[in-house]
């Protein structure tokens, strides 16, 4: 399985947000139905047009998979569709990420297990904890950056 990474249209949104969706709801047991439904529409219309979105395709075929979305140097997303987690693209991505984009931070749900492993074993380290994450809902984020 090969994947590519380029710059994503605004008329892929709608596949971002299911892509998101899958996603959380694949790895974000944590969150009740709820917290879905509140996050959807400010990810949808707040924060992914804030950022630089990048997709994540499959075997030349444009077939969308996965996304990262970037601000500054910091990852803000990153959420692979579960059919295609494990198989290096989430790696891909990262690699991206630092090398292309010179992005050195990342925030990830304390409960989000896989993620901060993932990240850590990229390189991350965390520096930080909020108690809250940037809604004020009662998620903890570890603010974790590259040495």
């Amino acid at each position: 399985m090969e994947f590519y990474v380029k710059s994503i249209r605004a008329d892929l949104f709608p596949q971002l947000i299911d892509i998101w969706e899958s996603s959380v709801r694949s790895s974000h047991h944590f969150l009740l139905e709820e917290d879905i439904q509140f996050y959807k529409p400010l990810v949808k219309n707040i924060y992914m047009p804030k950022m630089d979105l990048y997709g994540l395709f499959c075997d030349g075929d444009d077939l969308l998979v996965g996304f990262i979305g970037l601000s500054e140097i910091k990852i803000e997303m990153l959420f692979i569709h579960p059919d295609y987690q494990g198989k290096g693209g989430g790696w891909l991505l990262c690699e991206f990420a630092t090398k292309e984009k010179t992005a050195v931070g990342v925030d990830v749900n304390e409960q989000n297990d896989s993620a901060r492993k993932f990240y850590e074993s990229f390189g991350f380290q965390a520096f930080k904890r909020s108690p809250y994450d940037g809604s004020g809902r009662p998620y903890p984020i570890i603010h974790m950056r590259l040495p």
